[in-house]
């Protein structure tokens, strides 16, 4: 079994506030201590983890689902590093405003603290194998939508993508308008939601299974391939942690295998 290390108080100078991580180490990691590792970042990292220490509901068990997916050679072991959100999610999640919630956009902030502070934290205190092809960003809702906008703002950095329910129609679809051509980098992208999934919460209406599906023929038509991008839609899939839980292993086996 790997090992799931919690940092509280972990400062995030770009923001103004203290953040927690939860760096996941896989089985063997310290048996091997020449080898290098691919690490994969997730946002809600209260949600990521089955821990004694996650959230009281449901949570993703991505430490599980990478284990069984390891133990039956599907996968190489990867470190996660799990953020919790902060104190205004729609806001730290959010790369720009959206009048119709009210919500002052400050992803841009989060994004940078990933890139300019964490990341390089990570790859000082652990054997991380480098490379946008062996570095992964993964999240659900406004967090897979944060998962594209740092994928897209950043693909030096991150080569793989995941984005679960991604809240695409968010801002009035203003990754549609950023999102303008191919990265021309290593690319895997990986899209999914709920074929019928729609919520409206305060009056914005969001049709997830509508936007993600119009999302991926947007990343098509930019050039990217079938190697480099999947689209699943689940029949009965809502938005909920345990329907990203369910598709988690549809997404690891795709995104890291």
């Amino acid at each position: 079994m790997g090992h799931v290390h919690i940092i509280r108080d972990f400062a995030s100078p770009q923001e103004g506030f203290t953040r927690t991580v939860r760096i996941y180490t896989p089985d063997g990691y310290d048996q091997a201590p020449h080898h290098r590792f691919p690490v994969l970042y997730m946002h809600d990292g209260q949600n990521v983890f089955a821990h004694p220490e996650s959230a009281v509901f449901d949570t993703w068990c991505a430490n599980l689902t990478l284990e069984r997916m390891v133990g039956e050679g599907r996968a190489e072991p990867w470190i996660i590093v799990a953020v919790d959100s902060g104190p205004g999610r729609l806001e730290e999640y959010s790369p720009w405003n959206e009048s119709r919630a009210n919500v002052q956009a400050r992803g841009g902030a989060y994004a940078r603290f990933v890139v300019e502070t964490l990341k390089p934290y990570v790859d000082g205190a652990y054997r991380t194998r480098q490379g946008s092809e062996w570095t992964a960003i993964m999240g659900s809702s406004l967090g897979g939508l944060m998962s594209l906008y740092i994928g897209w703002k950043y693909p030096e950095v991150f080569g793989r993508i995941g984005a679960l329910s991604p809240s695409v129609m968010w801002s009035e679809y203003k990754l549609f308008e950023h999102w303008k051509a191919h990265s021309r980098r290593w690319s895997r992208i990986y899209l999914d939601a709920g074929t019928h999934e729609w919520i409206n919460p305060g009056g914005v209406p969001l049709p997830y299974g509508e936007a993600t599906r119009d999302f991926y023929v947007h990343l098509k038509q930019l050039g990217y391939a079938d190697h480099e991008l999947a689209l699943v839609l689940e029949p009965e899939g809502l938005h909920h942690e345990s329907a990203w839980q369910r598709r988690l292993p549809l997404a690891m086996n795709w995104l890291l295998g």
